[in-house]
């Protein structure tokens, strides 16, 4: 092996191959023939060594071969390894043999399927199909085939070569991605080591969280097998006294009974004192209105009831306006006043009537009787101010009977007098 075990001379540049017209033909083959033996390797043209050693066999199988022909001598440069070959496959020597046997081995399949190919232009359209997705297995057995023509061998070398330089520079953008792969990699590495460092803290919060949640579940656990112990105890007990007392259920139904009497009791009680209370309010209320009627039996009680029922004096056609007063009282006022003389006005004191229609009245008026229990606010002040502004006589009185009417009129003829 002129490029392993021996000292190489000028390498022949078996990467560098022409296709052009006046390139040398493919020799020492022989043309496309009608038998049905195929080439060997030492028997294609030496433009096509390189492309098969590269194309159809990884680096990793041709440095096996190798070292299995020359006994486990290594060859660490892989482009000397490749070259060695090469120059190997030009004859039939041991390397060659070696490598005819594992391209037979490895391809079987496809020689067995390109053997039933009768023609070139049969193997050309098995190239066409076959080298878009296995380019070794194609190459090798279209090169080897009886019906490969020339025409045809130039052909899938070109091709080959071509599709070299592509598979090159797809291996140098891979390689690009591959670095800009691992760059990402590495990013995500370290980012999936940080995710990974707070799972795990959050994994042991979580952990501690758990194994104490789970104490506190074995301690209520515990309590509660203490509570059914008690109970059944209680039960026990329960059941113990039941049979220790026959007449246990009447007995409970009366204690219900006591409780419901006493029940009522306390209600009683308490409707008893409201009463006695009440009681007690209307003996206070008694013995003031006694004490009342003691007092009208004094002399001065009964001057005053004297004065209060003689009968008033003649009002000489005098306007008296009562403010105020019931409803049901007017009709007996009207009757009072118009039967002394006087002429009877009445507003109601803003219950009924508009509080306006009081000025009107009051300037209509000679005298005024203002009751001041049945009259509102504003009509009160309303008059008060009126009668101050304008000097016109007005008696206020609290109660709205006949006797304060009577003695308002009393009281007016007197002033009226002086």
């Amino acid at each position: 092996m002129c490029g392993i075990h021996a000292k190489p001379g000028p390498a022949p540049d078996h990467d560098a191959i022409a296709f052009v017209d006046d390139a040398p033909a493919v020799a020492p083959a022989p043309q496309a023939c009608a038998g049905s033996r195929r080439r060997r390797i030492w028997e294609l043209d030496s433009r096509a060594h390189c492309p098969i050693i590269g194309v159809c066999l990884p680096i990793a199988t041709l440095r096996r071969v190798v070292n299995k022909v020359f006994h486990g001598r290594n060859i660490d440069k892989e482009y000397e390894l490749h070259s060695g070959a090469v120059g190997e496959c030009r004859k039939k020597t041991a390397l060659a043999q070696g490598i005819q046997r594992e391209l037979e081995q490895r391809y079987t399949l496809s020689l067995r399927q390109a053997s039933r190919l009768r023609s070139t232009d049969d193997l050309a359209d098995w190239w066409n199909a076959t080298s878009q997705t296995d380019l070794g297995a194609a190459l090798w057995t279209t090169l080897t085939h009886p019906r490969c023509s020339p025409e045809l061998a130039q052909r899938a070398l070109g091709e080959a070569h071509m599709l070299q330089h592509q598979a090159g520079a797809a291996l140098r953008a891979d390689q690009h991605r591959l670095t800009a792969l691992l760059d990402e990699n590495a990013t995500l590495s370290q980012a999936l080591g940080r995710a990974q460092s707070r799972n795990s803290q959050i994994s042991l919060t979580h952990a501690t969280q758990t194994d104490r949640q789970l104490r506190q579940i074995l301690q209520l656990q515990a309590a509660l097998a203490q509570q059914d112990a008690r109970f059944g105890e209680l039960a026990k007990r329960l059941d113990a006294l039941t049979a220790g007392t026959p007449d246990l259920e009447n007995r409970v139904a009366l204690a219900h009974q006591l409780q419901q009497q006493a029940e009522r009791i306390e209600v009683l009680e308490r409707s008893l004192v409201r009463t006695q209370q009440e009681s007690e309010r209307r003996a206070r209320l008694i013995d003031a209105q006694a004490r009342e009627l003691k007092q009208r039996e004094t002399p001065a009680h009964t001057a005053k009831m004297v004065a209060e029922s003689a009968p008033v004096k003649r009002l000489d056609d005098c306007a008296v306006l009562c403010v105020g007063g019931r409803t049901a009282s007017v009709p007996l006022y009207r009757h009072i006043i118009e039967g002394t003389g006087g002429r009877f006005l009445h507003h109601d004191g803003g219950e009924e009537e508009s509080a306006a229609k009081l000025d009107a009245t009051l300037a209509a008026a000679d005298m005024v009787i203002c009751q001041t229990a049945c009259i509102s606010h504003d009509s009160y002040w309303r008059v008060k101010d009126y009668c101050k502004r304008t000097g016109k006589q007005c008696v206020f009185v609290e109660n709205p009977g006949t006797a304060c009417l009577k003695r308002a009129l009393t009281e007016f003829q007197t002033a009226r007098a002086v």
